[in-house]
């Protein structure tokens, strides 16, 4: 199969790799370049057609690599894999680069609430270090001389934003960010569909259909097509014996013709997936629950009698039944569930306009481990950001990681 290149990235690609193995004189060059786009893309993908066209090994890091319960681990990951493919440069004879994918995600920090670990600011440290040193590069414990051969980083994610921001100054990082054009998109699922009999026409008025899918969407609607086959073939087999057909089985392996790759079929699949998408954009059963909450908290209370108090301890009491009006008795539970389980509690906000974006802030509490403490709290900070949203966390204290997010409170109780 003939996978499309797009000639941006590969040009982009080509000239990072070539100037980091090249001498130049009083030329300051950036070891790593950043690569960052929408999800699904296919940066990783277009990274990969980019070395095989080259001829350039790859050391591979994963952004889930970049985390482990004990600290240093992948700092001294990342200085070994870069030692590593080092010597691969010259004992193959042949560029070499280290590629780490979803940088963000093991080393990015989205919010105030995001664990920022020791291991999180080793990893920053470290490529830090080795832009600024790559002949120098060291694993703890050992210390050699002789200077490494210099290797280009290549690493990618979807918001570069979140990094340590003096890792990505333009001294240590060149950013690229990879957004497909059309001919680019048409090209791409052009070599997706290349087996498929689709005439370039065609491929053209599928990418127009659906303007506003990411790459990923095509391949995964091409794997869709092959799906009515497969539900053929294990009707016919049976849901009790599929297993021992295609696992370990005697037989030979299953064959299956080219299933209807017709335009009209390709855009109904389409059109499909596309439904499914927005189901799950739209379902917000978290919301619904909450709401829900919300509707029961409001209904009035049924008259309870009270025993005669002094006038004094009146107003007290008063004071108390008002605060407890704004935390319902399912709020109640669930503070108690989780101190319960023993978690620590804090309370964060956010007005509409940055809902949109997840940028929730703190309400500027401590963590809380008592009940009374908790529902006092809240009942201030529901009556401090009442225009706003405000939900209830609940925080590990031995992991430093949050368990429980929910959201109790809405803008002026809108749903």
């Amino acid at each position: 199969m003939s996978y499309y290149i797009a000639p941006r990235f590969l040009d982009k690609i080509a000239v990072h790799i070539t100037k980091n193995f090249l001498n130049i004189p009083g030329v300051r060059v950036p070891l790593i370049l950043g690569i960052h786009g929408r999800k699904g893309e296919g940066k990783t993908f277009q990274c990969e057609l980019a070395f095989e066209k080259m001829g350039v090994e790859v050391t591979l890091i994963s952004g889930g690599e970049l985390e482990s319960p004990d600290a240093g681990d992948p700092a001294r990951l990342i200085r070994l894999r870069y030692r590593e493919t080092a010597e691969q440069v010259k004992v193959r004879g042949k560029m070499c680069v280290l590629m780490i994918n979803d940088l963000d995600a093991g080393a990015g920090r989205f919010d105030e609430g995001t664990q920022y670990t020791v291991n999180t600011q080793l990893v920053n440290a470290t490529l830090m270090n080795i832009a600024d040193n790559p002949t120098d590069v060291q694993l703890p414990g050992s210390y050699d001389s002789n200077p490494i051969r210099r290797v280009p980083i290549i690493v990618t994610g979807n918001d570069f934003s979140t990094l340590y921001a003096p890792l990505i100054r333009d001294g240590r990082m060149e950013k690229f960010y990879w957004e497909p054009s059309r001919d680019d998109k048409v090209g791409i699922v052009g070599g997706i569909f290349a087996e498929d009999g689709l005439s370039k026409r065609e491929i053209e008025q599928l990418v127009d259909t659906f303007p506003n899918q990411s790459i990923d969407f095509f391949s995964a609607l091409r794997a869709r097509i092959y799906d009515e086959q497969i539900r053929e073939f294990i009707h016919k087999v049976g849901f009790e014996r599929i297993s021992l057909r295609v696992v370990n089985s005697l037989e030979a392996p299953p064959e299956f013709k080219k299933p209807d790759f017709r335009l009209s079929h390709l855009i109904e699949s389409g059109n499909f997936v596309m439904a499914e998408q927005k189901r799950v954009e739209n379902s917000q059963l978290v919301d619904e629950y909450n709401r829900l909450n919300r509707g029961r908290s409001s209904q009035p209370a049924p008259p309870v009698a009270e025993p005669p108090v002094s006038q004094s301890s009146s107003n007290g009491s008063r004071k108390q039944e008002v605060s407890n009006t704004h935390v319902s008795l399912e709020t109640q539970e669930q503070i108690r569930r989780v101190l319960s389980q023993g978690l620590k509690l804090t309370f964060e906000h956010v007005d509409e306009r940055r809902f949109r974006t997840g940028a929730w802030q703190s309400c500027g509490t401590i963590h809380i481990d008592a009940e009374s403490d908790a529902i006092s709290t809240l009942e201030s900070h529901l009556t401090e950001y009442s225009g706003e949203y405000v939900r209830l966390v609940g925080i590990d204290p031995k992991a430093k990681r949050r368990v429980v997010e929910t959201i109790i409170q809405r803008p002026n109780g809108k749903n």
